[in-house]
């Protein structure tokens, strides 16, 4: 029985030795020089004496990141991940929160680093240096001992999400939940040594989690797609031609560019046979447009916030749908249970709608070094109070239709989707608050068109206000319209209406 993911790298160098095991633009590592590099990871830690701590890896999107990850969890400890091209306001509040014990850079992470004042006193070692030292065999015997000692409920990763106080959430994600998830999308989806995964998603985001262990689970190959593709979609699919990739697991904003450009005739991409979306609502007019071009190809619509370990809901599209239906989100993926409440925490009857809760081993274990924050959406099974059961509540509202399939309606509260991200506009407003020259200020969310609208009041432009903002948000934060407002409405209690708001922005940006 597997209890580390660190085994699915063992066992795949044992079966694959001298198979691609990761392609990072002109760069590609097998099997073995994987396993062995994330061993010289693992004992550099272990020679630290750190075991079931955090540690940070910040370095640009590439094959080293991944074996920083695996290299952490041979070694007992945990990881996060932190871009660097994150601004410097986030990556301080990242730190201050995980408080590594070692951050693991390359060349544009200590760079980085080296800028911010506020990182004297972390523990920085260059990767190139540590790959650099050769394995030793009696460190490697004394390795396997601290991996027996390694359960499964231990913490794999920490991966933080957009946060409402202005502090990002730290998501606590063990190998247990990885594990089970993993299982599950290999033999859902029949993942085997020939599948080559087309990585799009960042790191940091969780969609990439899939990409990553699913790959190494079954001894498959994953490109690691340069994101500069991402801009110019004809070449993205002449890569996926030119490489052979047969499974994407890609936010639907990349689908839907792609659809609406009319390109897919364009370039033969026949390849490609699972198609796998997650992250944002998947209009049905783009996927039809993608079905029609790959009638053999199978596409699935993932549903599931970082907190239950990627996702928690599947949906295999194997009927038409029309172009103003609703994609559904679709059945509990196994050994996840779904609890749809309504607002009496009582299950919903036919056509009711209530939030999607989610009870099972997929759970996080709450958000890191944040008690009263897990406290409040990780919480007992409100259907019992025989013993402790722990359900997390989504914040998503939903139904089931008349064919019994989950349908996504949107947030219950200000947490929105967008380009692929979750988003809590609080973090958006408490940066905007920050700013020198603004007084009040609402960020609301375009579903629509997915744009986020800024409402400010105060002196200070536009222009200056976004460049200011950019030094404290990551680009999917930024909002795509600034309004600028003489007066803020404000509502009987005092608050900023956000109701006249809406209004508003329904009414002027149409």
């Amino acid at each position: 029985m597997i209890h580390t993911v660190s085994e699915y790298l063992r066992e795949s160098e044992k079966y694959y030795s001298d198979r691609i095991a990761i392609v990072d633009g002109t760069r590609r590592i097998t099997y073995h020089e994987f396993a062995e590099d994330a061993e010289k990871i693992a004992q550099k830690l272990y020679g630290e004496h750190l075991f079931k701590q955090p540690v940070a890896v910040m370095m640009d999107k590439g094959k080293e990141a991944v074996t920083c990850f695996l290299g952490t969890a041979m070694s007992g400890n945990f990881y996060t991940v932190i871009d660097v091209k994150m601004p410097d306001a986030r990556i301080k509040k990242i730190l201050e929160t995980f408080a590594p014990k070692i951050i693991i850079v390359d060349e544009k992470g200590e760079k980085k680093l080296q800028k911010m004042e506020d990182s004297v006193g972390y523990v920085i070692y260059k990767y190139s240096d540590i790959v650099q030292n050769r394995v030793n065999e009696e460190t490697h015997k004394e390795m396997l001992k601290v991996e027996s000692k390694i359960i499964d409920t231990d913490i794999l990763y920490v991966l933080f999400t957009s946060g409402s106080t202005g502090t990002p959430k730290g998501v606590i994600i063990s190998h247990r939940s990885v594990i089970d998830y993993i299982e599950w999308a290999v033999e859902t989806f029949q993942f085997d040594e020939n599948a080559v995964f087309g990585n799009q998603a960042p790191f940091y985001f969780d969609n990439s989690v899939l990409d990553i262990y699913a790959s190494i689970r079954c001894g498959g190959t994953m490109h690691i797609i340069p994101q500069m593709l991402f801009s110019f979609p004809i070449r993205l699919l002449e890569y996926i031609r030119d490489n052979s990739i047969n499974t994407v697991f890609w936010v639907p904003t990349v689908l839907c560019r792609i659809a609406d450009l009319d390109i897919l005739a364009q370039c033969d991409i026949e390849c490609l046979r699972k198609i796998l979306f997650a992250g944002e609502v998947m209009p049905a007019k783009q996927l039809n447009v993608w079905r029609k071009r790959l009638p053999k190809a199978l596409f699935a619509n993932l549903y599931g916030p970082t907190e239950i370990t990627v996702d928690c809901t599947y949906y295999i599209v194997d009927r038409e749908i029309s172009d103003d239906e609703s994609v559904p989100i679709g059945y509990p993926c196994r050994n996840s249970d779904i609890l749809i409440l309504n607002e009496k925490d009582q299950l919903v009857d036919k056509n009711e709608k209530g939030e999607l809760c989610v009870r099972g081993s997929s759970l996080s274990l709450g958000y890191y070094n944040d008690i009263e924050r897990t406290q409040s959406v990780f919480v007992q099974n409100p259907l019992h109070s025989l013993y402790r059961e722990y359900i997390y509540r989504t914040g998503d509202v939903v139904h089931y239709n008349e064919a019994g399939e989950i349908i996504y309606d949107g947030r219950k509260d200000f947490q929105v989707k967008h380009t692929g991200h979750r988003i809590e506009l609080g973090e958006i407003e408490t940066a905007v608050s920050s700013i020198r020259e603004t007084e009040f200020n609402c960020c609301l969310h375009k579903e629509d068109s997915d744009q986020l609208v800024l409402f400010y009041t105060g002196a200070v432009d536009s222009i200056q206000l976004r460049k200011e903002l950019a030094r404290m948000l990551p680009e999917y934060m930024l909002p795509n319209v600034y309004q600028r407002l003489e007066t803020m409405p404000i509502n009987l209690n005092g608050k900023i209406d956000r109701l006249k708001l809406k209004e508003k922005m329904q009414d002027e940006l149409k």
